[in-house]
């Protein structure tokens, strides 16, 4: 959801309302005379926005990660702990030379 506003009112109330952005995760539409409007959003929803839109960029990843969400949708697959993926995967958890380990 978001909120217009004036360039006005957020020249007059920009603490409240980068308070707002933060604390409810609101994105403010600043509505500017010339028509160029500009989005504030917090730095989070941004990385976040930026992150996904790097995953969905590679359409081999994208299509991954849509089956991926169908299916668990679906509930047509358990879900698995840590332990058992590493397990699965004959991966050691102790082992510091495995990118999986390094990421977690």
């Amino acid at each position: 959801m978001s909120i217009k506003i004036t360039s006005e009112e957020a020249t007059k109330n920009l603490e409240s309302i980068c308070n707002q952005v933060i604390e409810n995760s609101e994105v403010v539409i600043i509505n500017r005379p010339d028509g160029k409007n500009v989005v504030l959003i917090s730095e989070t929803e941004l990385d976040s926005l930026l992150e996904t839109l790097y995953l969905l960029r590679f359409p081999a990843n994208s299509t991954r990660l849509f089956a991926a969400l169908q299916r668990a949708k679906q509930k047509t697959i358990e879900p698995q702990s840590v332990n058992q993926l590493y397990e699965k995967f004959g991966l050691d958890e102790d082992d510091s030379d495995n990118d999986i380990a390094i990421a977690s």
